[in-house]
């Protein structure tokens, strides 16, 4: 069966994108708490509003998630 599917906004609206951060691309005071860590995970609403950055992508799904949002990976 094939069935089309209607993405409109308010389908969309609980996604969000999860993508690697180099640490030495944040700003210097960030840097400072993130000890030796090289890069974390950011994630990013669909109108690219960062909603948090975290220590690793699992941490990063499982925050989407206990938020009812639907992560995704962005390359």
């Amino acid at each position: 069966m094939n069935t089309p599917f209607n993405f409109n906004d308010s389908d969309r609206s609980n996604l969000v994108y999860v993508r690697p951060v180099e640490v030495a691309d944040l700003p210097a005071e960030v840097q400072g708490e993130l000890g030796n860590q090289k890069t974390i995970y950011a994630v990013h609403r669909a109108d690219g509003e960062r909603l948090a950055l975290v220590k690793d992508r699992k941490l990063a799904f499982i925050l989407a998630r206990q938020n009812d949002l639907a992560p995704v990976t962005v390359h």
